[in-house]
């Protein structure tokens, strides 16, 4: 299929124009390509600013109750409003085109008057009043004025092109769905979204507005922008989008400080008026702190912005320096009178544009154009005297005005005026001429195939109706020359994205669009906004810095934010987080708790994995006390070796050998119980660890009561006829440790049985630690194996504290006494040492305890003995026992 190059010829409000002859010869060319032959009338008229006579509206009326094909003498009509600016070629089909360009100027309505219009050549505001004149115009006779009447049989409208404001669209509308006539709009969105029920003939060149609206809250979020302000067109679209966006952005965390209006447009005598007004919004704008701002509306409102930035610099007014987010429906265009004018407050821009992409051979084409290509175009010729500030016409030439050569290059025009590439909006119509083409070829393809070739297409050309062609664009599917794929969803929206856009303004007045990203819809939640950071330039004003736009100063990792009564959301105070807490990115709105196996940091803006605390032999602590530990076991072995030796001398003899050899055994497990204290908790570990220390120690204390009571008892056999002799023996002392250390084994058994010791973590008690420690289950179990231990203890005091004065060479109840001593005060001072402290400093107060009772019984009991065996050996015989035996008695 050949190609359709479209071109675009801004006036000085730069609109797209279109080469009529150009596309009109491609299109041509297209169903030459595949053996037919027509005539394609491409008819573009202009809609101006003015006042619809009643007339008009009622021959409306009239037309539309007398039918739809009756032909008249278009000739006996007269049109009561021509339009000055239009452009028609004869064809078999024709596909219109609205456009704006030429405007009346005209005061407000009284209705003393008859009203007065002057066509001037420069616009002063949009106005959609004459839109149904101009496509009633499309609807009638090449130079009379008969809506709804076929004038000439051949001029066959089956497609509208039009417009880029929404207004303007929708009265276009209103006329192309009466004639089932699909029309195709370039720029505007549909204001409601009953607006495809109300106009199914029309199709938009542009995505749902609702993913636009989607990606500027998405926007803001990327930059962490929360405190905006909204400047909105005061109409009824601009009341729609303030209720679609506001409630967008505060569920997504985003304030806005202030709503501005911005008018649509105004006639002339209450320009002034609006002026005014308009400065009370320019202050509010200036005098907030915030540094950007969301703008909505279309290109009337552009202009009356223009007009207040202008008139800025020549009143005590600071400019205005703030990052602008524009929707796509904006445009950075000037009139040729503007063209002058700085725009410097637009300078680093971001907006949402229409996509576009450069068709093959449009850059070629632009340099190339010249006026005299199209004769009889006024459009042309209008927008190339405004841009050139030139005559072509010679025959009107005025001394204070330059002749045109013609031979201008488009290229030299400022880029406010004139871009040399193609923009969205030009894109769009570029699709839209293609789509309406395609469709055509798709339609003459389906056309009966057994007529002859020259009845084939004269039958085609004559019977084409629009409703035809809305039934197949609507399917319609095709790769464009730039590579895009062209095609409607369900609702006749373009399936596409947007473009964002920076705009570079520079003081020559040339623009630079640069795009930093796209906007995918249809693309995986999460990648449907991508921008490129590095790419993008800020106004002068934030010396390229990202610039912030947040109610007050964010509150930094380890605060929280705590809302200002009275206030929005977005503005808050910052407390800082409670202890245990923390806060680890800016404006949070709540402290969290660490994970339990974490611990804030001293910021509190983050979590530090906790250091894990046990007694381990790799450290100072741990390694002093196995070797005290070890120490202790080599002194008792050495000890009882010692007693085992001279285990038939007296002194060892003496108060049961065997209860000697029971003692130092126990205390020498007891030793070696404290090295299951020692290392990281495990199963078996946790389960021996108070059991065995209480049943060895148990044992201990038992020999040392059984001993005790024998030298007691000893002592009160000797008394001639008592009674206590039946009782001295080894039976008796062997029940006694028997019996002790069987109740403290029933409690441990008990113990283990009902809830056993295991290995836990505990990650609360220390800040920033876990404590590998043992669990001990039932800690009332424990303390009852403790509390046994104290009552042996204490019986055996009180037993060798009372015996304390028999003689030192037949008993060693002194030395036992002090032995009793010394454990009891250990273990009474461990209870409360125990209790206040945690983690490895608790395990290792269990440690010294055991270490140093076990320490004063083999120290207290067993020295004074090794010191005669060893040292005083002449001591130790049985004629010196009886000698000291006399000397006491």
């Amino acid at each position: 299929m050949t190609k359709i190059l479209m071109q675009r010829f801004p006036n000085s409000n730069k609109i797209i124009r279109h080469s009529s002859d150009y596309v009109a010869k491609q299109i041509k060319a297209i169903y030459n390509a595949v053996g037919g032959s027509m005539k394609i009338c491409i008819w573009r008229a202009s809609f101006v600013n003015g006042i619809i006579q009643v007339v008009v509206l009622l021959l409306i009326l009239v037309c539309h109750t007398v039918g739809n094909t009756h032909s008249i003498n278009c000739s006996t009509l007269d049109d009561p409003l021509p339009i000055p600016h239009k452009l028609h070629q004869p064809g078999d089909l024709v596909i219109g085109e609205i456009v704006s360009q030429v405007y009346f100027h005209y005061n407000s309505l009284s209705f003393k008057e008859q009203p007065i219009h002057v066509l001037i050549d420069e616009p002063i505001y949009y106005s959609t009043k004459m839109t149904y004149k101009a496509t009633l115009s499309l609807l009638s006779s090449q130079h009379r004025f008969a809506p709804n009447f076929n004038c000439h049989k051949k001029s066959n409208l089956i497609a509208l092109i039009g417009g880029c404001i929404s207004e303007i669209s929708t009265n276009v509308a209103i006329i192309s769905a009466i004639h089932k006539t699909p029309q195709l709009t370039y720029g505007s969105f549909l204001t409601t979204e009953d607006d495809k029920r109300l106009f199914p003939f029309l199709y938009q060149m542009v995505p749902n507005e609702a993913h636009q609206h989607k990606g500027v809250v998405k926007l803001l979020q990327h930059f962490r922008w929360t405190w905006i302000g909204l400047m909105a067109v005061d109409d009824d679209k601009g009341d729609k989008f303030l209720q679609k966006i506001v409630p967008m952005l505060s569920q997504n965390g985003i304030c806005y400080a202030f709503i501005v209006r911005l008018p649509k447009y105004s006639y002339v005598d209450e320009y002034i008026d609006m002026l005014i007004k308009q400065w009370e919004s320019y202050l509010t704008v200036i005098e907030r702190n915030v540094n950007v701002l969301l703008i909505y509306g279309e290109y009337p409102s552009f202009r009356v912005l223009r007009i207040l930035l202008f008139l800025a610099p020549f009143l005590p007014m600071p400019p205005i320096n703030k990052v602008w987010i524009i929707t796509s429906q904006w445009d950075f265009a000037s009139l040729s009178v503007q063209k002058i004018w700085d725009i410097q407050t637009f300078h680093g821009s971001i907006s949402f544009t229409i996509h576009s992409n450069q068709p093959k051979g449009f850059q070629k084409f632009i340099q190339m154009v010249r006026p005299s290509w199209f004769k009889g175009d006024g459009f042309i010729q209008d927008f190339w005297e405004q841009a050139f500030s030139c005559s072509l016409n010679v025959s009107k030439w005025e001394e204070k005005e330059k002749i045109c050569t013609g031979e201008e290059n488009l290229q030299n025009l400022s880029g406010i005026l004139f871009e040399m590439k193609m923009t969205g909006h030009s894109y769009n119509v570029y699709n839209a001429v293609y789509s309406v083409a395609h469709t055509f070829h798709a339609m003459y393809k389906s056309h009966s195939k057994h007529r002859r070739l020259e009845e084939r297409d004269r039958l085609f050309f004559q019977n084409v109706q629009p409703w035809q062609v809305h039934q197949l664009l609507k399917r319609v599917s095709f790769n464009n020359s730039a590579g895009d794929i062209v095609h409607f969803d369900d609702n006749g929206e373009l399936v596409s994205g947007f473009d964002i856009t920076n705009w570079l303004m520079f003081p020559n007045g040339s623009v630079v669009r640069v795009k930093i990203g796209r906007l995918e819809p249809q693309a995986p939640q999460g990648t449907k906004l991508s921008i490129n950071d590095e790419q993008i330039v800020w106004h002068h004003s934030f010396n390229q810095v990202l610039p912030l736009s947040v109610c007050n100063e964010n509150c930094n990792p380890g605060y929280s934010r705590k809302k200002k009564e009275g206030e929005k959301f977005c503005c808050y105070d910052c407390a800082l987080c409670p202890e245990g807490m923390i806060s680890h990115e800016k404006d949070m709105d709540a402290c969290v708790k660490c994970p339990k196996e974490q611990y804030p940091n001293k910021d509190q803006s983050q979590c530090t994995p906790k250091v894990v605390n046990y007694l381990c032999y790799k450290e100072d602590l741990g390694i002093i006390l196995t070797i005290l530990a070890i120490s202790f076991c080599l002194i008792t072995s050495l000890v009882l070796g010692i007693f085992m030796k001279y285990k038939d001398t007296p002194i060892v003899k003496a108060n049961n050998r065997m209860l000697t050899y029971i003692l130092l055994i126990s205390l020498l497990l007891c030793f070696l119980c404290a090295l299951l204290f020692i290392g990281q908790p495990g199963k078996v570990t946790c389960l021996l660890r108070q059991t065995a220390f209480g049943i060895v120690f148990s044992v201990a204390l038992s020999s040392v009561l059984a001993k005790t009571i024998t030298v007691v008892l000893a002592f009160m056999a000797t008394k001639p006829g008592s009674r206590m002799r039946k009782w001295v023996g080894k039976g008796l002392a062997n029940s006694i440790v028997l019996t002790c250390s069987l109740i403290q084994s029933g409690i441990c058994t008990l113990w283990l049985s009902t809830s056993p010791p295991f290995p836990d973590k505990d990650v609360h008690s220390l800040k920033g630690q876990i404590i590998v420690e043992c669990n001990e289950g039932l800690p009332s179990m424990f303390y009852c194996v403790l509390s046994y231990m104290g009552i042996l203890a204490i019986v055996s005091f009180i037993v060798a504290f009372l015996a304390r004065k028999l003689p030192d060479s037949f008993n060693e109840a002194k030395f036992i006494t002090f032995s009793m001593l010394v454990f009891c005060s250990v273990w009474l001072s461990f209870v409360p040492t125990y209790l206040s402290t945690k983690g490895k400093y608790m395990v290792a107060v269990e440690i010294f305890s055991i270490l140093s009772s076990g320490a004063g019984l083999l120290g207290c009991i067993f020295s004074p003995k090794c010191y005669i065996i060893l040292l005083r050996p002449q001591l130790n015989n049985k004629e010196q026992l009886i000698i000291r035996k006399g000397d006491r008695i």
